[in-house]
């Protein structure tokens, strides 16, 4: 007779094999996910690598023409002041004003456009709560 936590041997080899399966599959599914990880990652890195130089670029030649326009405007509006001593400084006054203006509602649609997407790897994110659901329905139909 068998004791309570004793398995007949061919039921114990049985459980084993179930057992070794098991984790080959659980081996198997995270690398999977793993390998989509990465992919999409170097995907994301790959774009970043080739865009990152034009940025730089971009940001250099449009930050001097922001200076030179800028001045140009400065100008331009402390001639409207010309009948006073404080022309510049109402110029560079007004000046600041616009682009702090303008500033504060670049900001706000940035914000709201990072706030809309994420740099998150998304398919990954998505497949893996699909596969916790199944892992739940799988573990109560199990039980």
């Amino acid at each position: 007779m068998l004791e309570n936590n004793e398995l007949p041997k061919n039921e114990a080899h049985g459980l084993s094999a179930i057992i070794g399966e098991m984790q080959a599959e659980l081996r198997q599914f995270v690398e999977t996910r793993v390998q989509m990880l990465k992919s999409e990652l170097q995907e994301k890195l790959g774009t970043l690598k080739v865009a990152a130089p034009l940025v730089v670029v971009a940001i250099i030649l449009l930050g001097t023409a922001y200076v030179l326009f800028t001045l140009a405007l400065v100008g331009l509006i402390s001639v409207a002041f010309s009948y006073t001593a404080y022309r510049w400084c109402f110029a560079f006054l007004i000046v600041g004003g616009l682009w702090s203006l303008l500033g504060a509602v670049a900001g706000y649609f940035a914000r709201r456009e990072f706030r809309s997407k994420s740099l998150a790897p998304r398919k990954t994110l998505e497949i893996l709560k699909e596969d916790k659901i199944w892992l739940q329905k799988e573990v109560r139909n199990q039980i």
